[in-house]
């Protein structure tokens, strides 16, 4: 599976999870996506985001998004999009 970066983590939020996301790229839910950093590796389908609290399902290059995730992501971490 090939993998292009979309974007970069830009806050994390533990209650709940959810990673602020400043795109690069455009993102649906239902995308899947992997996350990863120096201590980071996480990999999921979108099932949810945010812009300003509204939901959405689909995100451009230059949108910060909240996207919940399973796991502790750190600012700094690089998202790619997961393409079949």
């Amino acid at each position: 599976m090939a993998e292009e970066i979309i974007g970069t983590v830009s806050d994390f939020f533990a209650h709940p999870f959810v990673a602020g996301i400043e795109l690069t790229d455009s993102l649906k839910v239902g995308d899947k996506i992997r996350i990863k950093g120096h201590t980071t590796d996480l990999e999921m389908e979108v099932t949810s985001m945010q812009i300003d609290n509204a939901d959405v399902t689909e995100a451009k290059a230059g949108d910060s998004i909240g996207v919940k995730v399973s796991d502790r992501v750190r600012a700094g971490d690089s998202v790619y999009k997961i393409i079949d």
